[in-house]
């Protein structure tokens, strides 16, 4: 399965490679691909009417680790690459390097820990990498400093939902591919994005190179449908549909085009929800932006326990992102913007 194969696949910002070698196996044929300086893979299916010009983008990159330092007990220190919660990170297995090097994230003992440090949540800094090195000069045959490191996980089914690391947005690149099986009377441009965990990078590049009419960005955004939290603070919801971004940090969308994507889920019977929150930030930030300004709209995934080994999102929302962006399309063609 490809979405198994995407989120199981190494690619910390910086480091995309990885990503990048399947998605152009998998859409080769399909479209026109290259790729920039930066890492974007672009892609452009030409259609007989060359307006409006769609761009459709989904960010390659996960959050993940990077080494900086290694001890003279062979342990190593790092810095977190993208937004990770300090507290999923004890005890979780990595991969690091070039060589997938396995390692566990250490700490000190409880038993040894004072009770005041029981009471907080152990920050980065006081945690290290264990690959079972004797010493320096060991660990440094297996790896090195400046290496990325990502979560060893693996894809799995839970119930009716899927369970596997970098759904965001590893989700967003899946659902590209799938849209770009599909035949349109419009030219269908776009890029797999570098570097949106460090700060929405790829996208300014890419969306000034392809200068769109429209910009559809597809994401995986966090679920928070969980037992401690208030409905009204759920942002969104698994199995409601695809969400639609009013407003984050980066971005406020254009209600016209928000009004336009209920509509078509409206008439072709597609369950939609709105995403609830301003909190994050997405490709779209510098996409619409860029240049004189393209009208942008977001379409995420609802997912849970985002940035971390172990996101749950329900393949029904996925199949639902899908059709939704294949309709808006075809309401693009048949309508124009």
């Amino acid at each position: 399965m490809l979405l198994k194969e995407l989120t199981e696949a190494f690619g910390v910002s910086g480091a995309e490679e990885e990503v990048r070698n399947i998605l152009k196996r998998e859409i080769e044929g399909l479209a026109k691909l290259r790729t920039d300086a930066l890492g974007n893979l672009f892609f452009e299916k030409p259609g007989k009417d060359k307006k409006p010009k769609i761009m459709l983008a989904a960010h390659m990159d996960e959050v993940g680790l990077m080494i900086t330092s290694i001890g003279k007990n062979g342990w190593l220190k790092f810095d977190t690459v993208g937004g990770i919660d300090d507290r999923i990170l004890v005890s979780k297995t990595v991969l690091i390097g070039p060589k997938k090097v396995k390692g566990v994230i250490g700490a000190k003992a409880i038993h040894l820990q004072e009770p005041k440090e029981r009471e907080t949540a152990l920050k980065s800094k006081n945690l290290y990498i264990d690959i079972g090195a004797k010493d320096k000069e060991d660990a440094e045959k297996k790896v090195k400093v400046g290496d990325y490191a990502v979560f060893d996980s693996q894809f799995e089914r839970i119930g009716d939902l899927i369970k596997a690391k970098a759904l965001d947005d590893r989700v967003g690149c899946y659902i590209i591919t799938e849209i770009l099986k599909k035949n349109y009377d419009l030219t269908i441009a776009g890029a797999f994005t570098v570097q949106e965990e460090i700060g929405l990078r790829g996208s300014a590049v890419a969306a000034y190179a392809i200068e769109p009419d429209v910009a559809i960005v597809i994401e995986g955004t966090f679920a928070a449908d969980v037992p401690e939290n208030k409905e009204e603070g759920y942002s969104t919801t698994l199995d409601k549909g695809p969400a639609v971004t009013l407003m984050d940090k980066t971005y406020i969308a254009d209600r016209r085009l928000v009004d336009r994507v209920i509509q078509v889920a409206e008439r072709k019977g597609i369950p939609c929800q709105l995403r609830r929150t301003a909190f994050g930030g997405t490709d779209a930030g510098r996409i619409h932006t860029t240049k004189e300004g393209i009208p942008t709209i977001v379409i995420s995934v609802p997912c849970r326990y985002i940035h971390s080994p172990a996101g749950l999102a329900s393949l029904t929302d996925i199949q639902n992102t899908i059709a939704l962006i294949d309709a808006l399309i075809i309401d693009f063609q048949e309508r124009g913007l």
